[in-house]
C-alpha cells in the first residue's frame, strides 16, 4: 500500500513539474523583444553608467569657480635654544592654539575654468550620445537576431515538409509495388531520399536552437526564449540617397558625439594654454589664536583679506608640451569627423542598395513559389497515373524547396535591410522629428 501511494506522489508531482518546466520558456514579439533589449544589454548599461561620470566629471570642474573655504586648527607645543641668542624668553617653551576659516575665491584665470567647465559640460553630451548609440546598436542587433530565429523556424519547417513529402512517396511506391507498377529500384529510391532528407531536418532544427539562445544572450535573460511572429512584411516607399545623407549627418550618434568631442578638445586647448599665465584670487580668512610663554598668555580674533597675483614665468616647457598634445588631439578627432562623414555617405548607398535589392527578390520569389507548387502538383499527379517519371517529381520538389527558402531569406533580408537603413540614418527605433 505504501508503494501505491509514493508512486501516486511521484507521479501528481511530476505531472506538476512537468508545466513549470514548460512555462520557463519567454515568447517574445518583436517589441516585447527590443524593450528588454534597451533596458538589460550590458553596452548599454555601461553607456548609461557612463553618464554619471560625466555628471560627476562636470560637478568637479565647475567647482573650480567657486569659493574654497578650508576649516584649519591647530595646537602645538614648542621650544627652540637657539633662539636664546635674541632674548632668554624666546628659548623657552611656548604652547600654541589656533583655529581658522579660510575662503579662496578666483577671480581671473585666463579662460581656464570656464573651459574646464564648457569642456565637461560637452563630455556630458557625449555621454548622453553614446547611450544612443548603444542602445540603437541594441535594436538592430536584436531585431536581427529575432528574424534569425522567424527564418531558421521557417527553414526548419520546409525541411520537416519536405521528409513528410519523401515519406508519402515511400508510401506511394510501396503501394505501386504492391500492385506491380513499380521495381524494388523505386521503392529502394524513395527509402534512400527519405533517409537523406533527415539530416537536413536535424540541422535546420539546430540553427533554430543556436539562433534563439543568440538572441537570449543579447537579452541578457537567464530563461529559455522564443519569439511570435512572421517575416511578412509590406514594402515601403524608398527615401531618396541625398535625403539618408542629411539625416545621418544631423542624426547619427556617432557624428553628434565626434562634434561634441571636438568642441570638448577645443577647450582644453584653452585650458593647457593657460598653464603658464598670469592668475589673481582673492584670499581671506577668519580665526582666533592663543600663545602662551611660561606664566603670560595671550589670544584673540585674527583675520586676513587680500589680493594673491601668481605667475609662472618659466615651467620648463611643460605648457608648450601639453597644448602640443590637446592641439594634437583636437586635429585628430576633425580628421575622424571628415573620415566618418565619407563613411556615413558610403554606408547610406550600401542600405538603399540593399533594400532595393531585397525587395526586388522578393517580388520576384513569390511568384516563383506559385508556379512551383503548380509545377510540383502536376507532376505528383503525372506520377500516380504513371505519365511522369520519379526524377520529375524529385525536380518539382527541390525546385519548390529551394524558391520557399529564398523567399523566406528574401523576407528576412528585406526587414533587416529597413532596419539598418534606419540605423544609418540615426533614427532607428526613435520618433521621427516633427
Amino acid at each position: 500500500m505504501k508503494k501505491v501511494h509514493f508512486l501516486l506522489f511521484f507521479i501528481g508531482a511530476v505531472l506538476l513539474a512537468a508545466p513549470q518546466a514548460g512555462a520557463q520558456v519567454r515568447v517574445l514579439t518583436i517589441e516585447e523583444a527590443v524593450a528588454i533589449a534597451t533596458d538589460s544589454n550590458r553596452d548599454l548599461q555601461k553607456a548609461r553608467e557612463n553618464i554619471n561620470w560625466a555628471k560627476g566629471k562636470y560637478i568637479e570642474e565647475r567647482a573650480a569657480a567657486l569659493p574654497q573655504v578650508t576649516i584649519t586648527g591647530l595646537a602645538a607645543r614648542e621650544k627652540d635654544d637657539s633662539q636664546s641668542l635674541y632674548a632668554p624668553i624666546m628659548a623657552e617653551r611656548v604652547q600654541k592654539f589656533m583655529g581658522d576659516v579660510g575662503v579662496t575665491q578666483p577671480l581671473f584665470t585666463w579662460g581656464q575654468v570656464s573651459s574646464a567647465i564648457r569642456a565637461a559640460g560637452a563630455g556630458f553630451e557625449s555621454a548622453k550620445e553614446q547611450v544612443r548609440f548603444y542602445a540603437q546598436a541594441a535594436r538592430r542587433d536584436t531585431t536581427a537576431a529575432f528574424y534569425d530565429v522567424l527564418l531558421a523556424r521557417e527553414l526548419h519547417l520546409l525541411a520537416k515538409q519536405n521528409e513528410e513529402q519523401k515519406k508519402r512517396h515511400l508510401n506511394e511506391a510501396g503501394r505501386k509495388h504492391e500492385l506491380g507498377t513499380a521495381t524494388d529500384y523505386d521503392v529502394l529510391a524513395a527509402d534512400v531520399a527519405v533517409r537523406n532528407a533527415r539530416p537536413e531536418v536535424i540541422r535546420t532544427e539546430n540553427q533554430v536552437h543556436i539562433a534563439r539562445e543568440r538572441l537570449r544572450h543579447l537579452l541578457a535573460l537567464s530563461e529559455e526564449v522564443d519569439v511570435a511572429g512572421s517575416l511578412d512584411a509590406r514594402f515601403v516607399p524608398r527615401p531618396a540617397y541625398e535625403d539618408v545623407v542629411d539625416r545621418a549627418q544631423k542624426q547619427r550618434p556617432e557624428l553628434t558625439d565626434l562634434r561634441h568631442r571636438i568642441n570638448m578638445s577645443a577647450d582644453l586647448v584653452r585650458v593647457a594654454n593657460a598653464g603658464n599665465k598670469p592668475r589673481l584670487d582673492a584670499r581671506g580668512g577668519y580665526g582666533w589664536r592663543s600663545l602662551e610663554v611660561l606664566d603670560q598668555k595671550s589670544d584673540g580674533p585674527a583675520w586676513s583679506i587680500g589680493v594673491q597675483l601668481s605667475f609662472p614665468i618659466f615651467d620648463g616647457l611643460r605648457t608648450r608640451g601639453r597644448v602640443a598634445q590637446a592641439t594634437s588631439d583636437h586635429r585628430r578627432l576633425q580628421i575622424e569627423e571628415a573620415k566618418q562623414t565619407d563613411t556615413i555617405a558610403l554606408e547610406a548607398r550600401d542600405a538603399l542598395n540593399a533594400v532595393k535589392e531585397a525587395e526586388e527578390i522578393v517580388r520576384s520569389m513569390s511568384g516563383t513559389v506559385t508556379l512551383a507548387e503548380r509545377l510540383l502538383a502536376m507532376s505528383e499527379k503525372g506520377y500516380v497515373l504513371g505519365v511522369k517519371i520519379r526524377l520529375e517529381v524529385d525536380d518539382a520538389e527541390f525546385n519548390l524547396l529551394q524558391a520557399k527558402g529564398n523567399l523566406s531569406r528574401a523576407k528576412r533580408n528585406y526587414l533587416l535591410s529597413l532596419t539598418q537603413l534606419d540605423w544609418v540614418m540615426g533614427v532607428l527605433g526613435e520618433k521621427p522629428e516633427p
